[in-house]
């Protein structure tokens, strides 16, 4: 398949089944919130080097997590019984997003956290659209996890923690929240053992991006404040 080339005036994007073998659909566009908005409801997410055009990807096989599926291991149990952090929603998100930032990653040169990018997604914060999780260690931001809500299906964008197990903390949170509120799956693009940890699975792209389209038709109507809606409050007692 060949790679395509947005122009900064045109939302349009071809079809996420077009895209090449690595994964990669498009160069170029911008990230404008319009743009992020449709690439987003057609399953297609930005990812690139600081110093580069924005790169779009939407890749097969794709990496989900089934909310109810997600793996708690004993280790972890124990912790989310001891209640050794405290998770909050859409409080502190641009905090979030420059602990994300500020994530060192060998394999890459920088990071595609830039401040377009950190400009747009603050904007669809303020719209409901990107939410984030928070873990706390006292009055301490110590992890966290954001991304991008549409329908019933989360698209998870990154995560840190400054406390070992505090991402992890939060994710299962973040689980088990939109377990209870029946969403399909969460996006976590591309695989690595972290998330096969946490149960990660891989699923066609056709698949994919039918659940993604169908949740997608009415996310205008579906913006929200998480923090009216997620409590976190569960029984890690349950086996």
């Amino acid at each position: 398949m060949s790679i395509f080339f947005l122009q900064k005036n045109d939302l349009t994007f071809p079809p996420g089944e077009l895209a090449h073998d690595s994964g990669v659909l498009a160069i170029g566009g911008d990230l404008s919130v319009e743009r992020l908005i449709q690439a987003y409801g057609q399953g297609i997410f930005p990812w690139f080097d600081p110093h580069m055009e924005p790169m779009w990807w939407c890749p097969d096989p794709r990496c989900v997590i089934y909310p109810d599926r997600v793996k708690v291991t004993k280790s972890m149990r124990q912790l989310l019984r001891a209640k050794k952090f405290q998770v909050t929603y859409d409080q502190a998100f641009d905090q979030v997003v420059e602990g994300c930032e500020m994530v060192y990653r060998p394999d890459q040169d920088g990071t595609w956290i830039n401040e377009e990018y950190k400009s747009s997604f603050s904007v669809l914060h303020q719209k409901g659209f990107t939410h984030s999780v928070e873990v706390w260690e006292e009055a301490e931001l110590v992890g966290g996890l954001y991304g991008m809500a549409m329908g019933k299906v989360f698209f998870g964008e990154s995560m840190f923690a400054r406390r070992s197990n505090a991402s992890k903390f939060g994710f299962i949170h973040l689980c088990h929240n939109l377990a209870e509120r029946g969403f399909e799956f969460i996006d976590c693009q591309y695989h690595n053992d972290h998330l096969f940890s946490l149960g990660a699975e891989m699923v066609p792209r056709d698949y994919f991006l039918e659940i993604v389209r169908d949740n997608a038709i009415d996310h205008l109507e579906k913006a929200q404040d998480w923090n009216e809606i997620h409590h976190g409050a569960f029984d890690w007692n349950i086996q």
